[in-house]
């Protein structure tokens, strides 16, 4: 089984990073025959730019850009997508959200047909997000974080196009020690990435 792993953070030597590397570690010493690829997206140079050639595609009038091309590419040679990124302003980075905006077409993530409305498209690819936050799990409780991201990334963005998100996780301080704690659990998430049962239940729940 294959992993990518999807990292938006312009530092490197980030938490944000650790957690991704530790992640993929997880995956391979859970079995050697599982593989993972990391797509940093700043040292990349993604352009999260929604430019007129992405409205042309959209509406079915464009080309797909190459850069597009790439990044679909790699998710379908994939069996299992993780988002892993900073918090900000209570949400994903525009980095990450901008490789949403441009990679999750209309036609290749979702089919919005006049004829029949939203056809969703990625029903075979599981989704685990990891999102790591500088607040405290009691701030994200009282205004209601928890939930609103959930609903505008998980459920607004993925289950409009049928991917199964089986893990959703918000690494937040707890303590002197969060950051090996975090690590230990992104290696522990990474572990169980291709967990047959896992992903049943999630699929069942949904």
């Amino acid at each position: 089984m294959h992993a990518l792993i999807v990292v938006a953070h312009p530092d490197s030597q980030s938490l944000t990073h650790g957690v991704a590397a530790h992640l993929a570690e997880g995956v391979t010493l859970s079995d050697t025959g599982h593989s993972v690829e990391i797509a940093d997206l700043a040292a990349e140079g993604f352009d999260p730019r929604f430019s007129a050639a992405d409205i042309a595609l959209h509406l079915r009038e464009g080309v797909l850009p190459a850069d597009v091309a790439a990044e679909q590419a790699r998710i379908d040679r994939a069996d299992a997508l993780v988002l892993v990124y900073p918090v900000y302003w209570w949400s994903m980075p525009g980095l990450l959200k901008g490789w949403i905006d441009r990679v999750f077409t209309n036609g290749w993530a979702y089919d919005d047909r006049a004829d029949a409305g939203v056809v969703k498209l990625l029903g075979r690819l599981p989704v685990h997000l990891v999102g790591l936050g500088g607040a405290d799990a009691g701030t994200y409780t009282r205004h209601g974080y928890f939930g609103a991201m959930k609903t505008q990334i998980d459920h607004g963005i993925f289950d409009y196009c049928g991917a199964r998100v089986v893990t959703s996780e918000f690494m937040l301080e707890a303590g002197p020690d969060h950051a090996t704690a975090h690590l230990d659990a992104a290696r522990a998430i990474g572990r169980r990435l291709f967990d047959t049962s896992g992903q049943c239940e999630a699929t069942d729940a949904a």
